[in-house]
């Protein structure tokens, strides 16, 4: 039974894996494009609707600000690399 314990110790310990976007397709507006598509997970459905795509752009992009006007896209939330946009559906 001691020796179990510092291994339940260690898995309790353990440093949780980075949160992991469901990205699909492959550029959001065009093949290529650095914003993907967010699909539905736990943490994205509070995000999502009819009216609008959920897109992720990596949080280090120059033209994040373009992005924004070009699409008239809302800024939702940031999570490790990514900042989360509501894309409205024309």
């Amino acid at each position: 039974m001691l020796r179990l314990l510092p291994l339940a110790l260690a898995a309790a310990c353990a440093v949780p894996t980075p949160y992991q976007l469901p990205l699909f397709g492959g550029g959001y507006r065009a093949e290529g494009d650095q914003c993907r598509r967010v699909g539905e997970d736990v943490y994205t459905n509070q995000f999502l609707g009819d009216a609008s795509d959920l897109v992720a752009c990596p949080a280090g992009m120059e033209n994040l600000g373009v992005f924004a006007l070009d699409t008239g896209g809302q800024e939702v939330a940031r999570v490790p690399g990514y900042v989360l946009y509501s894309v409205p559906v024309r």
